[in-house]
């Protein structure tokens, strides 16, 4: 597998530390608030690789943090009246409830920063014996970020223009503006803990170091995050890990790209704030998902309402297909007829093609290309009626299922039955054209009734009724269907 690297900004062979083991650590939320459409894109990112590291046979270690201790934390507590850690626990039930709508699978290891206080004080006191830190005689402590030499590495800064932009705020304590705070000593109003320094509570980049080492060992077989954490977050991180071990903090960097808004940067003061919840209100997570996926991890991914539709059509024409393929092998009875060989070597391409998307550094986006054609294969099955009953169309259908039921597992979707979720489908889009399920349903019984009274001049009027309000009938033979156009 090739997987980029940024650190080294270059796709790389994948070659875990351990043989048949990985370890992988994700940087989770900050819990202050609902999670947005960017946590949802890294969270499915990482809950991909995770599933398809997996479903080569490695044995994948995954540990992925709260950060339950900080300003914007103690801010909203002060804001709401109440304390950190009701805030913190807020949110974090609230992470839960929006990641598991989304299918993603909860990590082996979910430390919480208040947990790990005695080792991070312990990292920053090595940190201070061996010269890389320093204490204030206010009790705050610096990582000396010139005294790491490979500091800017992830990066790619140096530190004349890390200099340029660098400021002392009024009251710190610093003895160059680069460096950055360990450890923050106590103000009023604000949780904390001992230490050889005085009451005070870590500094956001220390949580990670500690918990990180403590749970998997040096190195990380993988390190991820947003593209939003380079820097500072991930740069002081392997800063402190690698000077207080001397050892390389991570094999593997990986980070997701950037989520816009409507080709804007997302951002509260611009208006255009989305959370994951806004977004499920408009329509299934699945949905969101399937967009999530439809473009490769690294890139930039603009979010509208108009490529939801898009991907909501992409995932309806995939679920189509998997209903139809159920209802031919349900009601199907095959002759002997073996399947042409090269509609069986395309789907064994397919699947192959597949495979090799995702050993491309997680290409799910080519993948995807692949799972429509399978889509197309399977159709070209059931429309030809000699192949769609003889046993050879019945094992490439059974193979085409058995592939999506693979898919299904790698990328999190596909997973649900087809009929029920089509019906989900149709009415999320009937709710958002605010077409009443029930008004339908009375005028399809309305309908049913004038073509048994033969009155067929009154059964067409309803179906153009039900056209002028966006709703589309099929005839079957168990009756009439709806969807909506």
């Amino acid at each position: 597998m090739q997987l980029y690297n940024t650190l080294t900004r270059s796709k790389q062979t994948f070659t875990p530390v351990h043989e048949g083991r990985v370890s992988m650590y994700v940087c989770g939320i900050t819990a202050y608030d609902y999670c947005h459409i960017g946590h949802a894109r890294s969270a499915v990112v990482f809950d991909v690789m995770v599933r398809y590291l997996r479903s080569t046979g490695l044995d994948v270690r995954f540990a992925r943090n709260f950060t339950d201790v900080d300003d914007k934390i103690i801010k909203r507590a002060q804001q709401e009246g109440t304390t950190s850690e009701a805030v913190s626990e807020k949110y974090i039930a609230a992470f839960y409830e929006d990641m598991d709508r989304l299918g993603i699978l909860r990590a082996d290891m979910e430390p919480r920063a208040t947990k790990y206080i005695g080792e991070m004080i312990k990292l920053a006191q090595h940190l201070i014996e061996t010269g890389y830190a320093y204490a204030t005689p206010s009790g705050d402590v610096y990582f000396s970020v010139r005294a790491f030499k490979p500091y800017g590495k992830l990066s790619g800064r140096n530190l004349e223009e890390l200099q340029a932009g660098a400021r002392v705020a009024p009251g710190e304590e610093k003895k160059d503006p680069l460096d950055f705070a360990l450890w923050k000593a106590a103000k009023p109003g604000e949780p904390t803990w001992d230490s050889p320094w005085g009451p005070g509570r870590p500094g956001w980049h220390l949580e990670c170091s500690a918990m990180s080492e403590d749970l998997l060992g040096l190195p990380l077989d993988i390190h991820g995050g947003g593209q939003d954490l380079v820097f500072p977050h991930h740069e002081n991180e392997i800063a402190q890990t690698e000077a207080a071990s001397g050892k390389e903090f991570s094999n593997y960097w990986v980070h997701n790209g950037f989520v816009q808004i409507n080709s804007e940067k997302m951002s509260k003061s611009l208006g255009n704030f989305i959370t994951i919840r806004d977004i499920f209100g408009y329509c299934l997570p699945e949905v969101l998902r399937f967009f999530l996926i439809s473009s490769h991890y690294r890139s930039p991914l603009d979010y509208s309402t108009e490529a939801l539709d898009e991907a909501e059509k992409g995932i309806k024409r995939i679920y189509s297909a998997l209903a139809q393929i159920e209802e031919t092998l349900a009601g199907t009875k095959w002759s002997g007829a073996a399947a042409p060989a090269e509609l069986v070597q395309e789907c064994a391409n397919l699947r192959a093609g597949f495979s090799q998307a995702m050993e491309d550094d997680l290409n799910t986006a080519a993948a995807i290309g692949h799972v429509f054609g399978m889509v197309r294969l399977a159709g070209r099955v059931m429309e030809d009626k000699a192949l769609r009953k003889s046993q050879g169309g019945k094992e490439l259908l059974e193979s085409i299922r058995s592939n999506f039921k693979e898919y299904s597992n790698i990328l999190g979707v596909f997973g649900s039955d087809p009929a029920g979720f089509l019906l989900e489908l149709r009415d999320s889009k009937a709710g958002r054209k605010g077409i009443r399920g029930e008004a339908v349903e009375a005028l399809l019984a309305a309908r049913k009734q004038a073509r048994a009274d033969k009155n067929f001049a009154e059964s067409d009027r309803i179906r153009d009724e039900l056209a002028a309000m966006g709703v589309e009938v099929k005839d079957t033979p168990a009756g009439a269907v709806w969807d909506v156009a």
